[in-house]
């Protein structure tokens, strides 16, 4: 992987059977073990979301051309991206439609027609579904033209609640991605830039992955009143006045599966986290042609699949290959259960994240596999952790980030003077360094920007993205 990162990725999708590629450029197939990753995610985020008060629904994929070009920034950010439908059957249609490249025209649509009162107050929408953006490089999980995701769509009857939401929802970004991937973020706020066609303030979770290279893991938007404004959605105030109501969005998609692959794995292929994992536990028996031990190795199965996702490799296939092809896999734990092992009354676990082998009672076994992958989720987050904090730098004028930026993969912490056209100047000089966001608490590390020496008005972290 430290060779060729690119090759190495895409080696590791494939042979751990993640995706296929399709007949269609730029479409991925993903196959059931890749699908088990993303309905783990997906069951993870869902329940996160309904705690909060989140309902989901589902929306057409198609929108008319008409409804789209309702909001002029909104059409304009995705005019590039989208894919358009001209014919129904051999009938050229009267209006085209484009295929989602997100829903905010489809929500604000459906708002005019459910919200009359300040009762109605507030929406909280969520839907899982596909969307397709025409992208010209693509890669698996990173850039696809078709992708899964979550995009959460709320209304509110005032500013406050509806920027409480946008803070709130990239908070439970931030949380799953410690929590459930073990992957630590930097979190903040676009620049005008780089913010969402159409938003008023873009927030953003920035991982970082294994070579240095950002990734958007999942954004939230505020966008004030302007959709509602150019729908013409209102409702009746407590004051029995008529207001705009105020609106956010926010999605996680499944390039989330890339953040894992390239945070967490090693030469020998994958890492998941548990709490993704789609298998947490396989069981290799060692010697199973011998008298008893399948037959322990499929009762600790049995036993085990109560609290973990377990797999017991029955299989003819060689105890060695079993080995390499779950390490390729990222099986967070393994188990070994041999002849001696049953007569001394234990097992063998073996990390995935370390390839520590400890030796364990059969008594009492559940908490002791509890254990290790709780082990293995902390031995994978504080890797990222040192990885992403190593491959963070300080600059302080132009000289010393056009060197940071050649030199050493990785972010870097720069003030900057707010005009887009230095973020433009920084990109070009840097050959592709571009600002991931501004972090909520923001240090002072000169009074000047970094590219053009005027006054500083906020600290950014900058670095490439996919």
């Amino acid at each position: 992987m430290d060779v060729d990162f690119a090759q190495w990725f895409t080696d590791v999708v494939k042979k751990a059977e993640l995706v296929d590629y399709s007949g269609v450029k730029g479409c991925m197939i993903i196959r059931p073990y890749g699908y088990a990753i993303w309905e783990n995610i997906q069951k993870d985020l869902d329940a996160r979301f309904k705690e909060l008060g989140h309902e989901n629904l589902y929306m057409p994929m198609f929108i008319p051309e008409s409804l789209l070009q309702k909001e002029k920034d909104h059409v304009e950010g995705f005019a590039p991206e989208c894919a358009w439908v001209t014919h129904g059957g051999e009938n050229k249609l009267t209006e085209r439609l484009c295929v989602r490249p997100t829903s905010e025209t489809l929500f604000c649509e459906h708002f005019k027609n459910v919200i009359q009162s300040y009762r109605d107050l507030p929406k909280l929408y969520n839907q899982w579904c596909n969307v397709v953006r025409w992208e010209k490089t693509t890669r698996p999980f990173l850039r696809t033209s078709e992708f899964l995701w979550q995009e959460g769509h709320t209304m509110h009857e005032t500013e406050e609640e509806a920027r409480q939401e946008t803070r709130q929802m990239l908070q439970v970004y931030e949380d799953f991605y410690a929590e459930a991937l073990a992957i630590p973020a930097y979190t903040g706020r676009k620049t005008e830039k780089e913010k969402f066609a159409g938003a008023e303030e873009t927030y953003t979770i920035e991982p970082m992955m294994h070579n240095g290279v950002a990734l958007q893991g999942g954004t939230s938007h505020f966008f004030g009143d302007g959709f509602a404004k150019a729908f013409d959605i209102t409702f009746t105030g407590r004051d029995n006045v008529q207001r705009y109501p105020f609106q956010t969005s926010w999605g996680l998609s499944t390039r989330t599966i890339g953040a894992i692959i390239m945070a967490h794995g090693d030469d020998n292929g994958l890492i998941i986290p548990p709490r993704v994992a789609p298998i947490q536990l396989v069981i290799i028996p060692v010697a199973q042609h011998k008298e008893g031990v399948l037959e322990k190795a499929e009762e600790l199965r049995r036993a085990l699949s109560k609290r973990f996702r377990v797999k017991l490799d029955d299989s003819d296939n060689s105890t060695g290959w079993k080995f390499s092809q779950y390490e390729m896999k990222g099986v967070p734990l393994r188990l070994e259960i041999g002849p001696r092992d049953i007569e001394s009354n234990s097992c063998v676990l073996v990390s995935r994240a370390t390839r520590e082998k400890t030796f364990v009672s059969l008594d009492n076994l559940a908490d002791s596999v509890e254990e290790a992958l709780q082990k293995v989720h902390n031995e994978l987050y504080q890797r990222a952790l040192e990885n992403r904090n190593s491959k963070t730098y300080d600059a302080h004028n132009r000289e010393e980030f056009i060197e940071i930026s050649q030199t050493k993969p990785g972010y870097i912490r720069a003030m900057w003077c707010g005009e887009t056209a230095c973020e433009e100047e920084i990109k070009e000089m840097t050959g592709g360094v571009k600002s991931r966001c501004i972090p909520f608490v923001e240090d002072h590390l000169s009074d000047v920007c970094a590219c053009c020496g005027k006054p500083a008005k906020h600290m950014v972290i900058w670095g490439r993205q996919y």
